[in-house]
């Protein structure tokens, strides 16, 4: 009766061990954003992006040709030296790198189409192991063809990312699927070292110019909420934005009135569209004109690094966000930074020519 009872007693603990065990790896998720975070076994690579759950075997990773229905990806997978795993890329008029086109040309990367209509037969006669993608409510029945052709549809919306680190930190989850781990955490701590270290100096600084962003579409002026991207690199570059009290991490649309009363005492105007000169800017919207910023503030545009209709802002931006950072450091308190020259901010013209 004791050794029955040992037994079952014993049987408990092992039981109650194995269901522990499993509690603790199932809890033990690494956190790369608000909106990622991953978990591994030995049978699985788990991941969560937004409201989507993957659940990948780990016979099928690393991932050895994958396609890219945004551009704007590229960025994280050219930091970890793995261009040679692309074969397929959507949209390649956005593509900003060099290295990248050059591929294309050489058809060693496909062209397979646009957010307009994607090639589906090129996607699956090129059989990638999976496709990485923003996600589109409206392109469902295209990913549901892919994923019926075993395709894994991986949906990755670094644009909604709001703390420039957690966007950067995206290149990690890349490393774990593409087999790069070491190579994306180099780069990843690489990168925020230097964010920290210049944010650091900048918000030591007593003067935190007033700043203005953004432009307006039709008669609305969208300005970038207080939490948003945006608005957490001018905090950290030692700036004063001009919704900085406000909460959302969103866009916000208010009417030229409105801004311009918050705007009355702003140094800066940055974040404009691909404009030469100021003159262009009244040459859509008069009212411009009426702005202090305009009459006596200096005004940046984020197209410095522009290829065509490509913007690097969106693409290698994207990943070095130290580099974003010393832009806007350059700009506000430039004494900081003396020898860096912008890269994807540049000064909007007061001439015509």
């Amino acid at each position: 009766m004791n050794a029955k009872f040992f037994f079952i007693i014993s049987l408990f603990i092992v039981l109650s061990c194995k269901n522990e065990s499993k509690k603790i790896s199932d809890s033990d998720w690494i956190k790369i954003s608000e909106r990622i975070s991953y978990s591994e076994n030995k049978d699985f690579f788990e991941f969560k992006s937004g409201k989507f759950n993957y659940k990948i075997p780990q016979s099928k990773l690393p991932f050895k040709k994958i396609m890219l229905l945004n551009a704007s990806l590229t960025g994280y997978i050219l930091e970890i030296k793995a261009e040679d795993k692309i074969n397929g890329i959507a949209s390649p008029e956005y593509v900003f790198s060099q290295k990248i086109r050059a591929l294309i040309t050489q058809k060693k990367i496909q062209n397979i189409g646009n957010d307009q209509k994607y090639n589906i037969e090129k996607i699956l006669s090129h059989k990638p192991d999976a496709v990485f993608t923003n996600y589109i409510e409206s392109f469902e029945n295209t990913y549901n063809i892919l994923r019926k052709n075993d395709i894994q549809v991986i949906f990755i919306d670094e644009y909604l990312e709001q703390k420039p680190l957690d966007k950067a930190n995206i290149i990690n989850l890349f490393g774990q699927l593409l087999g790069k781990e070491k190579e994306a955490s180099l780069r990843f701590e690489e990168i925020k070292k230097e964010y920290e270290k210049f944010s650091k100096l900048a918000q030591e600084q007593k003067e935190k110019p007033k700043v203005l962003v953004n432009e307006m579409y039709g008669n609305q002026w969208f300005l970038a909420g207080g939490k948003t991207s945006t608005a957490n690199y001018l905090k950290d570059a030692g700036a004063s934005y001009i919704l900085k009290e406000n909460e959302q991490d969103t866009s916000i649309p208010m009417s030229f009135e409105e801004v311009f009363i918050r705007a009355k005492d702003a140094e800066y105007w940055v974040n404009v569209g691909n404009h030469k000169h100021k003159s262009e800017l009244i040459s859509i919207n008069p009212n411009y004109e009426k702005l202090s910023v305009y009459q006596k503030g200096k005004i940046y545009s984020l197209s410095g690094a522009m290829n065509g209709a490509a913007n690097d802002a969106f693409e290698s931006g994207a990943i070095r966000v130290d580099l974003m950072l010393k832009d806007y450091i350059k700009i506000f308190h430039p004494h900081l930074l003396p020898h860096h020259k912008l890269i994807y901010l540049k000064p909007v013209s007061t001439g015509y020519n």
